[in-house]
């Protein structure tokens, strides 16, 4: 295995290569439990919007804000993994880095957890 840096892409090359990027991504965070966990909670409220009878619209901003958990999620992630490159040991600065990200994922959870509410039940 080379440590060459890819040639830079542009035009459909460029579409094509994000693209390719940002499903290994998704695979990457499909490795973490809480991802998993996530998803399938985002799936069964979904359904349980769609069978509330949910508008459109208000399902489309929970749908909206659950992606937003789904990306702090996976930056969380990508704190993590350079956290533990950097500092295989416990640091402080590692931990600081950690809770931090813990921290984030908290509060977009809550926000989605307020907009499936709101979504279901709000006037």
């Amino acid at each position: 295995m080379t440590n060459q840096i890819p040639p830079r892409k542009s035009g459909i090359g460029h579409f094509v290569a994000a693209t390719q990027y940002s499903l290994a991504g998704l695979r990457r965070a499909l490795r973490e439990s809480a991802f998993r966990q996530e998803l399938a909670g985002g799936g069964l409220a979904v359904l349980v919007l769609v069978l509330g009878s949910a508008t459109l619209s208000r399902s489309l901003v929970f749908l909206m804000i659950f992606c937003l958990l789904l990306a702090v999620e996976a930056l969380n992630t990508a704190i993590e993994e350079l956290v533990d490159h950097l500092s295989p040991e416990w640091t402080a600065f590692g931990k600081n880095a950690k809770d931090l990200g813990s921290f984030a994922v908290a509060c977009t959870l809550a926000a989605t957890c307020l907009a499936f509410l709101w979504a279901l039940w709000g006037g």
